[in-house]
């Protein structure tokens, strides 16, 4: 692959992820409703930690958002982290990495 190429795939992918839609309103809620009660099993109800840890803000705000979303999307192999492909599509996961980074009521 030429140099010029893989500079213009590295511009695109993140342009392209910028460009998606956020979810309606609908889907919004869905989306909070499986944050705070599925993934809240884990990481607690209020995300203070649990089984898993605790996600305030100030550490998901240490990722980019795609990183994060990536890796709800795929989970962590080794952990009880599972990957939540199956039931999202990119953008739903997008917009919960946003979530956690910017409206979680952690860090208030």
């Amino acid at each position: 692959m030429s140099r010029r190429l893989l500079i213009a795939l590295l511009v695109a992918v993140p342009m392209t992820a910028a460009l998606a839609a956020p979810p309606d309103a609908a889907r919004r809620a869905e989306l909070e409703t499986l944050l705070y009660q599925d993934c809240g099993s884990c990481h607690g109800m209020t995300l203070r930690g649990g089984l898993g840890p605790a996600l305030p803000r100030s550490r998901m705000q240490a990722y980019d958002r795609d990183a994060l979303a990536a890796l709800i999307l795929q989970g962590i192999p080794g952990t009880a982290m599972p990957g939540w492909a199956p039931l999202l599509s990119e953008d739903d996961a997008r917009w919960l990495a946003d979530h956690l980074q910017h409206d979680t009521p952690l860090d208030r």
